[in-house]
């Protein structure tokens, strides 16, 4: 690991924020090419891949093809999915697969040694590759944290967060970095016109979800705020089985408990999702979280039942969760677990090509911080990591590819050069609500008063992680008020039906949204929403 004081204003690497799959696999891509990954955590902690239970989408079994795979996923994403971006993720993800068995991921194989795929919601086949059943994630980031460490090319400096983006002339020329650890500590920058931005998603904005603390939209502040084009941000994906046992981060029932017959249940034993869709708890996760949602909301609460389709083999086949409910003293095995939908995965980001590129010159976005088009308006279950290793890949190849200037001289001058420790009741208030006015069900109200106090909060925090956090909620919000229709993870009360017109993906900015609030600032805030920011 880099240490702080060998730092250096300038360097010809290649820069890569973020120690998630996305960030990991484009730095050994890139190999031997010097880059130097920043992590705020250690190799393997804080990052969201490591909590992911599911597993890599992939048509790598018989039967099965790309034209299937993306076929589903362009059904899901509620008609927003790029078709095109759809097939090409769709098609690169066998070669992605046998690069991670290269860095030593032990996906499952079944007894001809051929890998093993489950099945998980909207999938039309069984085409989910795992690792112990629920721990993909875990496996995959030790394994590519190991190689990372394994190779001289790449530097690791663990312990420092990015927390603005340089520019000159529309293109960016460095990074501003703080002690993690401490908030009023100097910052330091580090010059490059080659910057990837890894950070993960959102889910920490909000006060229930599956996401660890890291993911609280830093890296899409840090761009939007140097001008970046962001795509989508309205669309957020509530995962609807977070296991409701008191910790924040809630620990995640995966998906592939309903793929083996799991139910969802209400406090009397009813199952509920059958009159919700067809595919019941087997429906695209925006249908089941609101499902899910009604039911708590109704004060019959919910429960994942896997007593009968798991039983004593729960420990075996799902290690992860059911330690998560060990933990709280449950046994899954003989008792349902109770659930709420919670933040997941953020569906929008950095606006990218299909290189990864973003509309600042030399930035380039990858993993959940990115918008890609692959997933539209609600993602298909495990296309997340596939698209990591994707535009990881196609990342890397297009850096490869260019010349990249040297570095300029960064500025004297620090871009935030003073900070305050992070507001622990102002970050609870956000959080609160994002998941208040901005989570599974939205309107217009509520959504003007997220919208104005985030907009307020953006302007006046004396904490730059704060305020990063008040920038990426204001974005969402924002365009969440303006899409007024319901689609996909969007779900607007007051708009209540998919309006056709609207079938287009949202391109915004820092300023468009800053421009939302201005329209509503003359707008009164209810009773409500005063004693809220009070």
């Amino acid at each position: 690991m880099t240490k702080v004081h060998d730092l250096t204003r300038t360097t010809d690497d290649v820069v890569i924020v973020g120690g998630g799959l996305a960030g990991l696999f484009c730095a050994l891509k890139l190999a031997p090419r010097p880059v130097t990954v920043i992590s705020a955590a250690p190799l393997g902690q804080g990052a969201s891949t490591a909590w992911a239970q599911g597993g890599v989408a992939a048509a790598v079994a018989e039967g099965d093809s790309p034209e299937a795979h993306a076929a589903d996923t362009v059904a899901v994403g509620a008609g927003l999915v790029d078709e095109a971006v759809a097939l090409g993720l769709a098609r690169e993800a066998g070669p992605r697969i046998h690069d991670l068995l290269a860095y030593g991921v032990p996906f499952d194989r079944d007894l001809e040694g051929r890998l093993a795929v489950g099945r998980e919601a909207a999938h039309s086949a069984r085409r989910i590759v795992h690792v112990r059943g629920d721990m993909a994630g875990a496996a995959i980031i030790a394994a590519l944290s190991d190689a990372v460490r394994r190779t001289p090319s790449i530097r690791l400096i663990e312990g420092f967060v990015a927390e603005a983006l340089l520019t000159e002339d529309g293109a960016i020329t460095g990074l501003q970095l703080r002690d993690a650890n401490n908030a009023v500590a100097r910052p330091v920058t580090i010059a490059s016109r080659a910057v990837v931005l890894a950070t993960g998603g959102i889910g920490h904005l909000y006060a229930v979800t599956t996401n660890p603390n890291e993911a609280s939209g830093a890296g899409l502040a840090i761009a939007a705020r140097a001008g970046a084009v962001i795509a989508d941000p309205e669309f957020v994906q509530f995962h609807p089985t977070a296991i409701m046992v008191g910790r924040d981060p809630a620990p995640l029932a995966t998906e592939a408990l309903r793929g083996e017959g799991a139910t969802l249940i209400n406090a009397g034993g009813e199952r509920f999702m059958a009159a919700c869709h067809p595919l019941a708890e087997l429906a695209p996760r925006d249908i089941v979280a609101r499902g899910v949602f009604a039911e708590i909301a109704a004060g019959r609460g919910a429960f994942l039942d896997a007593r009968q389709a798991l039983g004593a083999r729960f420990a075996e086949k799902f290690p992860t969760v059911y330690a998560s409910c060990k933990a709280a003293g449950l046994d899954p095995a003989t008792q349902p677990i109770p659930i709420a939908p919670a933040a997941h995965y953020h569906m929008g980001g950095i606006a990218v090509d299909t290189r990864g590129r973003s509309s600042i010159d030399g930035l380039w976005a990858g993993g959940e911080v990115s918008s890609t088009g692959a997933h539209g308006a609600n993602r298909l279950a495990s296309n997340s990591l596939l698209e990591a290793v994707v535009y990881a890949a196609r990342i890397a190849d297009d850096i490869a590819g260019r010349a990249i200037p040297s570095p300029a001289r960064l500025p004297e001058a620090l871009v935030t050069p003073r900070n305050t420790a992070m507001d622990i009741r102002a970050e609870q208030r956000l959080r609160t609500m994002m998941s208040a006015h901005v989570g599974v069900v939205r309107d217009s109200d509520g959504l003007a008063e997220a919208v104005q106090h985030f907009a307020a909060l953006e302007r006046n925090a004396g904490s730059i992680a704060l305020r990063n956090m008040a920038t990426s909620a204001l974005l969402v919000a924002a365009s969440a008020f303006t899409r007024r229709e319901c689609r996909g993870g969007h779900f607007r009360a007051d708009y209540p039906d998919e309006n056709a017109a609207l079938a287009q993906r949202t391109m915004t900015t820092l300023a468009a949204a800053r421009d939302v609030a201005e329209q509503l600032s003359e707008r009164p805030l209810t009773r409500a929403a005063q004693a809220m920011i009070a």
